[in-house]
């Protein structure tokens, strides 16, 4: 066999890779340059026009308080800087958001307080729950009446949920129950109501206080 002939077989393989387009790494070095490209573009900072669609988009997205509407707003504020003609107010914006219903604060401390009573938590950890998304107090008034109202329900979810007392397959010695009662507490129900549940055996529903 001629030298030259041996050879073809590798020369065609190093053709057909030639003509198969890019490689792998000439791809990946295309797609890295691409982001660095898309990386070093300046952000533009913010006016009027785009907050204002910034608290639109973050309200149209999440069910909010106007505490939290305005800590975001702050927040892009900081990251992105300010190239308004007049001084940024994004409380003005949170104000109107609240006038036109798109936050409503009683509205979001209900809905929370009744999917966290659903969870079997009790009044004071709703509460704190409440305070924490910066709902002030007369907002958080029906939410909380509900939530006292409730108590006894909720500690049942709560109960259920981590088979405690009548929700048990068998009962519990001492060390376990005070660790229920415990976890009771950290819930946010009172003592009285904890004890109650925990000492039920399992099976027999306790009477309500």
């Amino acid at each position: 066999m001629e030298p030259h002939t041996a050879l073809q077989p590798a020369l065609l393989a190093h053709k057909a890779r030639s003509n198969s387009g890019p490689t792998v790494a000439q791809r990946w070095r295309v797609t890295q340059n691409s982001a660095k490209t898309r990386e070093k573009r300046p952000i533009p900072p913010l006016d009027d026009a785009r907050l204002n669609e910034m608290a639109l988009r973050y309200v149209g997205r999440y069910a909010t308080t106007r505490a939290k509407l305005a800590a975001y707003l702050h927040r892009k504020l900081r990251e992105r800087g300010w190239a308004g003609d007049r001084p940024a107010d994004p409380e003005a914006i949170v104000a109107r958001m609240a006038e036109l219903r798109y936050v409503d604060d009683a509205g979001f401390a209900v809905m929370k307080g009744a999917a966290l009573g659903r969870r079997g938590y009790g009044a004071r950890r709703i509460g704190e729950a409440l305070r924490a998304a910066g709902v002030e107090e007369p907002d958080r008034a029906e939410a909380e009446d509900e939530a006292a109202s409730g108590k006894w329900a909720t500690a049942q979810a709560f109960a259920r949920r981590k088979r405690i007392g009548p929700f048990a397959r068998e009962p519990a010695d001492r060390d376990i129950r005070e660790k229920q009662i415990a976890a009771f507490l950290r819930a946010g129900h009172d003592f009285a109501t904890a004890r109650a549940w925990v000492n039920a055996e399992p099976g027999e529903m306790p009477e309500e206080g």
